[in-house]
């Protein structure tokens, strides 16, 4: 057998051992990943004079509001984008309902998810091709002196 016909032979093969396992692993059941509720029923308050909202006192800053039990699905990030404003979306990335959606400040800022890198526009649109039909819930705002409200 010649150089190059063993090289084709193992070529395929050597193709297929290593596309397997990758394509396996991407795949929505081989992965163990722990999935949340979208939050619904939400109405809630954040003091922007508090240290824990201090993140939002610049453009790009974020923080995450965490469920209580009054409101049990209540994970949303709240940010200042670079604009200034104040925005609020799920924390819940809609593409496979895992927890990790934070803001960005890159792309003109967005919302990215860090367990696939979904992103998503300031308004929920997806920027992803895997997201499309499943924009991120964005929630509405109102600001009073120092006091955010959060609502949908």
């Amino acid at each position: 057998m010649e150089r190059k016909e063993f090289l084709q032979s193992i070529g395929a093969g050597a193709a297929f051992a290593l596309m397997f396992p990758c394509v396996h692993g991407c795949s929505k059941d081989g992965e163990d990943l722990e999935t949340f509720p979208e939050p619904t029923g939400v109405n809630f308050t954040v003091d922007l004079t508090s240290p824990e909202a201090a993140p939002l006192a610049n453009n790009g800053g974020f923080i995450f509001q965490k469920s209580t039990p009054e409101l049990p699905y209540l994970d949303i990030v709240v940010a200042r984008n670079l604009e200034g404003e104040l925005i609020a979306a799920s924390k819940i990335c809609s593409h496979q309902q895992t927890e990790e959606v934070r803001f960005s400040t890159a792309d003109g800022g967005v919302f990215i998810c860090t367990t696939h890198s979904s992103k998503f526009a300031q308004d929920g649109t997806s920027l992803n091709l895997a997201t499309t039909s499943n924009p991120l819930k964005i929630f509405q705002t109102e600001l009073q002196g120092d006091v955010l409200r959060v609502f949908e």
